[in-house]
């Protein structure tokens, strides 16, 4: 007999809620000189990492974060049976060739920033479904590496807008089981990707905003819950500018989160001593804020119930250059301590 665990229009109600039985987090220099730096479990003191390309350090990043991970959780590598990981870097290179060093079965992602929310989304839904035991879902961004291809030549030294954000450098990775006294996943909201006609690659937060929004509201909406039944609700890479917009535009659709909304990309750099301009960005950003962060605060149990919310900018170098404006997407999964 089949079990019917949608609700509403873009809600899972995970019937076998899977745990969240180990993290780790790895950042590199200027996040470890962030305000959040005590909760992050690796800082960098070179953003090459001892490689001799950005991109090869990225990957080394993810390497690390999810081989630090699986030990935490005192498992093997043949433990796992699934890794669900992505990143921003053309044909996800960071993640693939990380991969490549582990013998586990790989689903490679791209949501843009959004892919840390969409890793976790669907390793839940694997394990809700009795499909495995233990899986592994990462993501990471690396400054160096997404500035060149999304942007600039690092050496061209182009001025920054204010609505401008830093790509994190950092990656995050966790493991899923089912045993033990860990924060579990209770719900997941796919989001639809949104398109409000943004234009501007130094202004992503705006062309995001619009997702963040529509998806929060559909979680609502979909599970009967209300802002204040979370702590934190935490998206992803808004930054102050996309912050800001997403508040007035929850509040159009009926919902008030003011007072329990964080942006991880506000949170992670201060932006007026670090000249980060509206905050960070990137599949890292969500990725070590949360696995970082707010996990250790689940599981010392200072809160109990959090809805992480990546966001992610869907364009690309070609997209850009040809004119198109830049969809946003944003996807929602619910975390509670008991």
């Amino acid at each position: 007999m089949t079990i019917n665990k949608r609700l509403g229009e873009q809600t899972v109600k995970l019937e076998n809620p899977p745990k969240i039985i180990a993290t780790h987090s790895i950042v590199g220099p200027k996040e470890g000189e962030g305000p959040l730096s005590g909760y992050f479990d690796q800082v960098l003191s070179d953003d090459t990492y001892g490689e001799d390309s950005f991109e090869k350090a990225e990957s080394q990043m993810m390497f690390t974060a999810i081989s630090e991970a699986i030990n935490k959780a005192h498992l093997k590598e043949k433990d796992i049976n699934y890794l669900f990981s992505g990143d921003l870097l053309n044909q996800i290179i960071s993640s693939s060739f990380a991969a490549r060093e582990f013998s586990i079965p790989f689903f490679g992602l791209y949501g843009a920033c959004s892919t840390m929310s969409e890793s976790l989304s669907l390793a839940s839904l694997i394990m809700d479904g009795g499909f495995a035991k233990y899986v592994v879902a990462a993501t990471s961004s690396h400054f160096s590496s997404a500035e060149r291809q999304f942007r600039f030549p690092l050496e061209y030294g182009s001025q920054r807008p204010k609505t401008a954000q830093w790509t994190v450098t950092g990656s995050g990775a966790l493991v899923l089981g089912h045993e033990g006294n860990y924060p579990q996943i209770t719900y997941v909201t796919t989001g639809k990707v949104k398109d409000f006609e943004q234009k501007n690659p130094n202004n992503m937060g705006a062309a995001m905003a619009p997702a963040a929004a529509d998806t929060i509201a559909k979680h609502f909406k979909d599970t009967g819950r209300k802002p204040s039944d979370y702590d934190f609700i935490a998206t992803g890479d808004l930054g102050v500018v996309g912050k800001e917009l997403a508040d007035k535009l929850i509040e159009e659709l009926g919902y008030n989160i003011r007072g329990v909304h964080i942006d991880c990309g506000e949170m992670i750099f201060d932006n007026e001593k670090q000249n980060t301009d509206s905050g960070g960005s990137g599949c890292g950003c969500s990725a070590v804020v949360f696995t970082g962060y707010l996990y250790k605060k689940l599981m010392k149990k200072e809160i109990k119930r959090v809805l992480l919310v990546s966001t992610g900018a869907l364009m690309s170098t070609t997209s850009s250059l040809q004119g198109e404006t830049i969809p946003g997407i944003a996807h929602a999964v619910a975390i509670e301590m008991n």
